[in-house]
């Protein structure tokens, strides 16, 4: 999954390094620059590609702070349930869970009796 990352945002750098290399300089008769009108008459002129950049992360910020968000509150509802969880099974267990680990699930149980693939002997009759 971190290759996955990695590969995208190096995808998205090249394609912005190409497209600021494309749109930095257009033509000789023509400067490169965008006049962006602020407020009233104050107009800012830019270069495309900086122009893009921008808006672009002016769009990102607050997806990228809401997911944030999410995760931290997630992340504080995970602990809170896993200390819950955690004060439950500490005082469930009583002085049973005090003597040793729980057994493993993985073990089997001891066979029985009246288990079919041991040899019948005098004592299993």
């Amino acid at each position: 999954m971190n290759f996955l990352k990695t590969a995208f945002w190096v995808i998205i750098a090249v394609a912005l390094a190409l497209f600021t290399k494309a749109n930095w300089a257009i033509a000789p008769s023509y400067s490169g620059y965008v006049p962006v009108k602020l407020w009233g008459d104050i107009i800012l002129e830019t270069r495309l590609p900086v122009l893009i950049v921008i808006a672009f992360l002016l769009g990102l910020l607050p997806t990228w702070l809401w997911g944030r968000a999410c995760r931290w509150r997630l992340q504080r509802k995970l602990s809170s349930a896993e200390r819950a969880l955690a004060s439950t099974t500490g005082t469930a267990g009583g002085a049973g869970s005090a003597s040793g680990p729980a057994p493993s699930i993985d073990q089997a149980p001891p066979p029985s009796a009246a288990d079919p693939s041991l040899p019948i002997t005098s004592s299993n009759a």
